[in-house]
């Protein structure tokens, strides 16, 4: 949700802010394009770069788990029945467990119950890039379909209009996945979708003659 937003309000802002300038409608497409296909590529090197730290720091606490592990098993064991103990275990039934965990995976439960680490969730930085350049180019589409298909003349507002109509859509339905007020969640969005096509179209009034 979060890289469709960006796409469209970006692209969107962009598309509006040329077209008020009154670019040709060549130049305005070739723009939207550009301007898709940088912030898909910007937003897959940001993630990568975010993710691949955390994959970093998610390998480097493994790293020291297992040499704990190795140097002082006994206050490992104690670690974890400290830890079931907080989950409601006696203490004899937390030490069990303890003990059975650890004889099953001990460096897998410390990865788990300890850091928080599970196999399924471990950070991914290439399917991390990928979905959010995925999800940009999503959203930035249908502001660089409409600077194909719709006359210049008419493109700024068409393009306005849509993305402001799609914003309020992917809010509110973020905010019904998340269990949050609909209405609200699509306000939100679409507030500062508007005060972004608002920004760049004032840009583009003020500076498209000398452009």
């Amino acid at each position: 949700m979060l890289g469709a937003n960006d796409g469209l309000i970006s692209t969107g802002s962009l598309v509006v802010g040329m077209a008020v300038a009154q670019m040709a409608s060549h130049d305005l497409l070739i723009a939207a394009l550009a301007g898709l296909v940088a912030g898909a590529l910007s937003m897959a090197a940001g993630e990568f770069v975010s993710v691949s730290s955390q994959s970093d720091t998610e390998q480097a606490d493994l790293a020291r788990e297992r040499a704990e592990l190795v140097d002082d098993p006994e206050h490992e064991l104690d670690e974890l029945t400290g830890i079931y103990m907080g989950r409601g275990l006696s203490e004899p039934l937390a030490r069990q467990v303890a003990i059975e965990m650890t004889r099953h995976d001990a460096l897998g439960t410390h990865a788990r119950d300890e850091l928080g680490l599970f196999e399924g969730s471990r950070a991914n930085p290439l399917q991390a890039a990928l979905a959010s350049a995925l999800a940009f180019s999503l959203g930035a589409l249908p502001p660089v379909a409409l600077a194909l298909l719709v006359p210049a003349p008419l493109l700024a507002g068409t393009v306005s209009g849509v993305s402001l109509l799609l914003l309020a859509g992917l809010g509110g339905l973020a905010a019904r996945l998340g269990g949050a007020a609909v209405l609200t969640g699509a306000l939100r969005v679409s507030f500062w979708g508007a005060l972004a096509m608002g920004a760049t179209a004032l840009v583009g009034q003020i500076f498209g003659a000398r452009i």
